[in-house]
């Protein structure tokens, strides 16, 4: 695929699953999509995700999760010209890493 169109499938899906999950959210956790990353087949996206406080990263996960057809439809309506993938949840693990080494360095 060409790199540039990967990098604008990331960027619209990263942008979308941003602001459906900002609508949809409650206001009990800060969820933060920090990265999407679409295959080169277009079948499926991995959307991560950093959750504040710590403590609720398991529930909001849960939550995004059970509205992924949601966000798929939403997909539909704000990301004209490309495929609806499969979309996958997951924890921005270096995110959570650089956070953590900021904190050593302190």
């Amino acid at each position: 695929m060409n790199p540039n169109r990967e990098k604008r499938m990331n960027e619209a899906v990263r942008e979308a699953a941003a602001e459906f999950l900002a609508r949809e959210a409650n206001r009990q956790s800060l969820i933060t999509v920090t990265n999407a990353v679409v295959s080169s087949d277009g079948h499926l996206a991995t959307i991560y995700l950093t959750i504040f406080p710590e403590s609720a990263e398991l529930r909001a996960l849960s939550f995004a999760r059970r509205h992924g057809g949601e966000l798929a439809e939403f997909f539909k309506k704000r990301v004209r010209g490309m495929r609806i993938p499969h979309i996958e949840f997951a924890l921005d693990k270096g995110e959570k890493n650089r956070q953590r080494l900021d904190e050593l360095g302190e």
